[in-house]
């Protein structure tokens, strides 16, 4: 019995430092030196929501990618994909399009991270979107 409870009491430890580990590293937003845009999307409400975020740039094309499992500005340009985006200062109107599985497999082995990385967001599945200029 005895074992059981420190088992039990170590597992829910781990559980606790990993939950810690990915909310601050979710939490930890890269900003400033032109590496950034802020995505703004709107929520049921139509309240505006910004997000700093790190584009990638394609030949032209933007995209953005959700790397952590708390993704709801990712959830909320699915279901408004008119959003805005603001870099360098200057804002744009974009339309957010999910990207296909073929484009999304490529941005993965052009994109690459770390394995470090992929621990610190929870094993999150990354998922992209093209911003297609309005």
């Amino acid at each position: 019995m005895r074992q059981r409870i420190i088992v039990t009491l170590g597992l829910c430890l781990l559980m606790a430092a990993t939950t810690g580990c990915i909310t601050a590293f979710a939490a930890l937003q890269p900003e400033g030196g032109g590496m950034t845009i802020v995505i703004t999307t709107l929520d049921a409400e139509g309240n505006s929501i910004d997000r700093v975020l790190s584009p990638i740039d394609e030949d032209g094309t933007l995209f953005v990618s959700a790397n952590h499992w708390p993704r709801a500005w990712y959830r909320r340009a699915l279901a408004n994909p008119e959003v805005t985006v603001t870099r360098e200062g200057e804002t744009r109107k974009y339309q957010a399009v999910p990207v296909s599985e073929e484009e999304r497999e490529r941005l993965l082995d052009e994109t690459v991270f770390p394995k470090v990385v992929y621990v610190f967001t929870g094993f999150a599945p990354r998922q992209f979107l093209r911003l297609d200029p309005r």
